[in-house]
């Protein structure tokens, strides 16, 4: 086992994006957390395009240390992109990702290391929530995997953000699926390998503030939704044949009228008309939303659009 434990390659995937004064404390831990074990590390940033001078530091930390690479993407693609950057970029037998905020403890390197030699092909992190976390985040965040795990046949462990190690075996499926609209956490579920959770305090940000805007977090909700579930189009069904159900009952009320001949009971209501027109033309705009949000995805996948572009390869 040792002989097998000094052959290991270890990649680390940092995505960043404006963290410029983070960054370097991240590293900083980083380093103190794999120096002395016995593997050949490597460490890929990759900049989601910052603007804060963020390539700056980065283009100085690669000059200190050999064991990174930069990736520049040439634009801010988004988290997803980014990360799926550097598990493209990387070759080790064990691949790791985190965030460069602080909040995802390098600490837990070691532990995540181990469990892959036992066997695990991805060693998933899972925030530990606090008793009396009610804040906004946290409801929500609890709301989305209880609806995404009921609609969708991938299950999801809820707290499990973008911080976890894979086999290579397990990058190398991931890579194999080319989706435009990437939700990483489903696509990792998805794909069936062993895994085992490894659960974690979830630090304060070591310095300025989430990069994660609520129309971010929306937009990342939607790509799981209707990437994972076709659950929205049998909504729309299930509305169209409750309706249809109403009007055959209606027709059915009407001609009692005219069977018992009682017609003269009959008179016309514009409230109520108006009222079923209005309910089956919502019902219909909103079956329609649904069917074009997945024509639009449909439509932005078969462009076959690269997921990220690479502006360049930084120099070491």
């Amino acid at each position: 086992m040792s002989a097998q434990k000094h052959k290991l390659t270890i990649d680390l995937v940092i995505p960043v994006f404006n963290e410029v004064g983070v960054l370097e404390q991240t590293y900083s831990k980083t380093c103190e957390s794999i120096h002395g074990l016995p593997y050949t590390f490597n460490i890929f940033f990759v900049d989601d395009g910052s603007a804060d001078g963020t390539a700056e530091s980065l283009a100085a930390l690669a000059r200190t240390d050999n064991q990174i690479t930069v990736l520049s993407l040439a634009r801010n693609f988004g988290h997803q992109a980014a990360l799926t950057a550097g598990l493209d970029a990387s070759q080790g037998d064990f691949v790791i990702s985190m965030d460069a905020d602080g909040q995802h403890p390098p600490e837990l390197i070691p532990q995540m290391i181990e469990l892959f030699i036992a066997g695990y092909d991805i060693v998933q992190a899972q925030r530990i929530e606090e008793a009396q976390g009610t804040s906004f985040k946290t409801i929500t965040s609890s709301a989305f995997y209880s609806l995404i795990n009921r609609i969708s046949g991938t299950q999801m462990t809820s707290g499990a953000a973008d911080f976890r190690g894979m086999s290579r075996q397990a990058v190398d499926a991931l890579k194999s699926m080319p989706e435009y609209h990437r939700f990483l956490r489903g696509m990792i579920a998805w794909i069936g390998y062993r895994s085992v959770i490894l659960p974690y305090h979830e630090v304060k940000r070591t310095a300025g503030k989430s990069k994660y805007s609520l129309g971010k977090m929306f937009r990342l909700a939607m790509d799981a939704i209707f990437s994972f579930s076709l659950v929205p189009l049998y909504i729309g069904l299930s509305a169209g044949i409750t309706f249809f159900c109403l009007a055959g009952l209606e027709i059915i009320y009407v001609l009692s009228f005219w069977v018992t001949g009682r017609t003269s009971n009959l008179a016309p209501g514009w409230s109520s008309l108006m009222f079923v027109i209005l309910i089956v033309s919502g019902m219909l705009m909103v079956l329609l939303g649904f069917i074009g949000i997945y024509v639009g995805y449909i439509f932005q996948e078969v462009k076959r659009r690269p997921v990220y572009l690479l502006k360049k390869d930084d120099p070491k």
